[in-house]
């Protein structure tokens, strides 16, 4: 498949009717060597992996250390990795753009403007990823829709012409109980921080736990007033 907007609407018509394995495994035997997924070790992400894992697909397993992440998430990272018995690749960023980040503007730049944080996140996520997806054909993402109301927009399969790769959603239309059942349900191992209130995790330093009440990524970037994004999905 070339790739396109219509090929990709195709594809998410087909894949439709599948499981999640099934649907997994038919990418990958669409575009053998060339499908990755990208792990957050979000609860979502981890139902994936558990999937990928039980059933012996085909896929590479990657997540991004961006420097900054909590404790918690490195061990969560290892608990994964002896479960499952599966390999992790772990990108990092480039080192010389983070030492002159934090040389010319400190360590927390990022509280201070949109633009230090978004330059902050480019240099500890968007790089890295950039990296992990060079010739990857099928990205998939651990995305829920009702997540945030720019993920809402999102659809199962999507065509991304920056990248020339189909981008897979497949947990699109799962709710937050939803994932919780499959967690619970398949022992899933995820982050002991959920439980106390961090729903969304990502650098220790942007993210705070949630209130009753509050959205789910009301925890991320907490200060701005801006979409809850890092710039990896939009």
């Amino acid at each position: 498949m070339a790739g396109s907007h219509l090929e990709a609407s195709e594809l998410a018509k087909y894949l439709g009717n599948l499981d999640m394995a099934e649907q997994i495994g038919h990418l990958a035997g669409l575009f053998p060597g060339q499908v990755a997924f990208s792990s957050s070790l979000g609860p979502e992400d981890q139902v994936i992996t558990a999937i990928i894992a039980s059933h012996a697909l085909p896929v590479r397993i990657f997540t991004i250390d961006t420097g900054r992440l909590f404790q918690e998430s490195y061990e969560l990272l290892d608990r994964t990795r002896a479960r499952y018995k599966t390999r992790i690749e772990v990108y990092f960023p480039q080192s010389e753009a983070v030492e002159r980040l934090l040389t010319g503007k400190g360590a927390t730049s990022f509280y201070e403007s949109v633009e230090n944080r978004i330059e902050c996140c480019n240099i500890r996520k968007v790089e890295p990823l950039n990296r992990a997806l060079r010739d990857v054909r099928v990205w998939i993402t651990g995305i829920r829709g009702d997540q945030s109301d720019n993920r809402q927009g999102m659809s199962l399969v999507e065509w991304v012409e920056k990248r020339q790769l189909f981008k897979f959603n497949p947990l699109l239309h799962w709710s937050f109980a939803d994932v919780q059942q499959y967690v619970q349900d398949h022992h899933v191992p995820v982050n002991p921080l959920h439980a106390q209130g961090f729903v969304s995790i990502g650098c220790a330093p942007c993210t705070r736990a949630i209130e009753a009440g509050e959205d789910e990524r009301a925890g991320r970037w907490w200060w701005e007033q801006s979409k809850k994004e890092c710039g990896l999905h939009t």
